[in-house]
């Protein structure tokens, strides 16, 4: 049932599968996890010492027979949380050698959920105002429900503002966005409306295509440009359109 979950934070899929088991089981031999879990009883030896490793598991002798039993799930974030504070020691060495690479413009392309985090990431380490030209309302998509409010959050304390240019459609299929985004926005008017829109940030112009009030595409691409130079221009061409677009 979690054993997804189990593995997208690191776990292995036999290490998942036994973890989950041993949830449910309380106690068991190593004959009883091969069944539970389903996993070929070699591989569970390997796989229970890892869990061991990681403080996922513990050992117990029943008269003379040693058993496994899992560990309070709460460890899982205990694990999370170690794994978040290596990384903020190792960060500023790592940012720093990054940021020693010259500045260059570039092009490249995101897909996918993950592919549109990124871009949510790249506004963050920006950390200036966001300038978006024909916005559809894309955070309402269902796909994000669980990672906006983190992002919105974040974006909040590092005081980023946003000024949207929305879509006409907006005002009348997904007015809830702008109780959600706040102040200022305006509105396009209705014969400009189009599936695209754009992004301006820091460095980045990032244009989507084939989206819907409200809904990214099923494997969402936006086109990713890094040019200060370009940003820049674009930023102008937004000014333009905000000083001709009506008020709400």
């Amino acid at each position: 049932m979690h054993e997804q979950l189990l593995h997208d934070i690191g776990l292995s899929q036999n290490e998942a599968k036994i973890y989950e088991a041993l949830l449910h089981a309380g106690e068991a031999s190593v004959q009883t996890i091969s069944l539970k879990a389903k996993v070929h009883r070699r591989n569970v030896y390997d796989s229970v010492q890892k869990l061991l490793e990681k403080g996922l598991a513990s050992e117990v002798f029943i008269r003379g027979e040693k058993n496994y039993r899992a560990i309070h799930p709460q460890r899982l974030l205990e694990m999370i949380k170690e794994k978040e504070s290596r990384i903020k020691q190792a960060l500023p060495q790592m940012q720093g050698i990054y940021e020693q690479l010259e500045e260059k413009e570039e092009a490249y392309i995101y897909r996918g959920i993950e592919g549109f985090k990124n871009y949510l990431h790249l506004i963050l380490q920006q950390k200036e105002t966001v300038y978006f030209i024909g916005a559809k309302a894309l955070w309402l998509d269902s796909r994000l429900k669980h990672y906006l409010p983190h992002f919105d959050k974040e974006r909040k304390k590092l005081g980023i503002k946003f000024m949207h240019l929305f879509d006409y459609e907006v005002k009348e299929q997904k007015s809830e966005i702008m109780k959600l985004v706040g102040k200022p926005y305006k509105f396009m008017p209705k014969q400009y409306s189009s599936p695209t829109c754009v992004d301006i940030f820091g460095d980045y112009v990032v244009t989507f295509i084939g989206v819907k009030p409200g809904q990214l595409p099923e494997e969402p691409i936006q086109f990713v440009m890094k040019s200060r130079r370009l940003a820049d221009g674009y930023r102008t061409f937004f000014q333009c359109m905000w000083d001709n677009c009506e008020d709400e």
